[in-house]
């Protein structure tokens, strides 16, 4: 096993493609798929699953991620720290599910920090990805929202993860709209006021259990719904569509 074989495993896992991690490490494909094979012979596993769309890791694929993501790392940091012109910044990362309180907490907490001497990252996902980010150590807190309806299968999700939850702040329900909503003036809505306009809600890929919604009372039947991959494009259904989400 090698370094290199490492670095390889984690491009392929990030890229879900041979083609393009052989395009970003600037190797041959059949040279990355020699080294993945020779490393999977020595260990005895199989670390991808490989079909026309892509490559996914393997239940041992991803286990085996989560060490060569630790070992890598502590290589990359000696690199940085004693390497030739080496200045080692710290690395700070956030996965959070799609929420503008957490972007805004993020910028609060960067700005107490000098930002030449750290990395930060945010990274708003799909939940699934949240829980991988943070098991993984690409990020080291993730963001989710828990409730009555998803708490138990959520806690044993990030159990199984390795992973803890740890309260921040209990939230009321709302709606939210744009400000020229035709409901945007009304103290309370019902949801048959709301039934005239479409439900947005944030997609979660393969993933599409109601228990990774991150949105309330998804269980709920819309009449109308219409699901976006992130917040820029939901606010601009909000404004085009008079739409709204919980």
């Amino acid at each position: 096993m090698t370094l290199t074989q490492l670095n390889y495993i984690i491009t392929i896992a990030e890229t879900k493609s041979i083609n393009k991690a052989a395009e970003q490490l600037y190797v041959s494909q059949p040279s990355l798929t020699s080294a993945v094979q020779e490393l999977e012979k020595e260990l005895g596993i199989t670390m991808f699953n490989r079909s026309g769309r892509g490559v996914t890791l393997t239940n041992d694929g991803a286990e085996f991620l989560l060490y060569a993501r630790q070992l890598y790392g502590q290589y990359e940091t000696i690199l940085e720290k004693y390497g030739e012109n080496g200045s080692l910044k710290k690395k700070f990362g956030v996965s959070t599910q799609h929420y503008s309180f957490a972007v805004k907490a993020f910028v609060d907490m960067a700005k107490q920090f000098d930002m030449s001497k750290y990395e930060f990252a945010i990274r708003e996902t799909k939940t699934a990805e949240v829980i991988s980010d943070v098991s993984t150590m690409k990020s080291e807190i993730g963001v989710l929202y828990l409730s009555d309806f998803n708490r138990k299968s959520m806690e044993k999700l990030l159990r199984s993860s390795g992973l803890e939850f740890h309260h921040l702040i209990d939230c009321q329900a709302y709606v939210y709209l744009w400000k020229n909503h035709p409901l945007a003036g009304e103290e309370s809505i019902s949801f048959s006021q709301l039934s005239d306009y479409p439900c947005l809600a944030f997609e979660q890929g393969d993933n599409s259990s109601f228990y990774l919604a991150e949105e309330i009372l998804s269980t709920n039947e819309y009449p109308r719904i219409i699901r976006a991959n992130d917040r820029a494009t939901m606010l601009n259904l909000m404004v085009g569509l008079n739409g709204y989400t919980l």
